[in-house]
């Protein structure tokens, strides 16, 4: 039986997973020559805007927050790609295997959310937005971090369990967006 956080959660997915279709039609998957930490920035660059579009109420591009959450879910999703293939010195890649790979992706970080919704009675619910983004920037920093540190970590997670749980944040954000309640 699917679950109402199931449902809102694959409506979420489908509308990244869209973007991100459209995206490699419109510029093919040129996104594989950026190295993990530039992917990183550009998560950063979009949780910023974010941030500053809730402190300010205005934007001056016309474009609101759930599209930058969007692609921070596809372009976590692509630095889990590149962690896993490496970077590429000439961007293009199977459309089909890109895509493969991106649902992959999407799916392991769908299966860890379930695990974590379990265990936090679905928290994220009772957050506001704005603490989701706060979240993925405390992760971002996170990241870099660790990829200063050239990977190495002591006891915490790598960066590919923070990319992860800010697609989950992201996707939390867009439910919250679309299913106000």
């Amino acid at each position: 039986m699917q679950t109402k956080t199931d449902s809102q959660f694959e409506h979420a997915m489908k509308a990244c997973e869209e973007v991100f279709v459209k995206k490699m039609s419109d510029y093919g998957t040129a996104w594989r020559i950026m190295r993990p930490t530039s992917v990183t920035d550009q998560i950063m660059i979009k949780a910023k805007r974010i941030r500053s579009l809730e402190q300010k109420h205005v934007s001056k591009v016309g474009e609101g927050i759930r599209p930058e959450f969007i692609g921070i879910v596809n372009y976590a999703a692509m630095a889990l790609i590149q962690l896993e293939k490496g970077f590429a010195d000439t961007p293009e890649m199977n459309h089909d295997e890109a895509l493969a790979l991106y649902r992959a992706k999407i799916s392991a970080a769908k299966s860890l959310m379930d695990n974590k919704n379990h265990d936090y009675d679905e928290a994220w619910r009772s957050m506001r937005i704005s603490s989701l983004t706060d979240l993925i920037l405390m992760k971002i920093h996170r990241t870099k971090e660790i990829e200063d540190h050239d990977g190495e970590t002591l006891v915490s997670e790598g960066v590919d369990a923070n990319y992860m749980d800010m697609i989950n944040y992201s996707l939390f954000a867009i439910i919250k967006l679309d299913f106000p309640e």
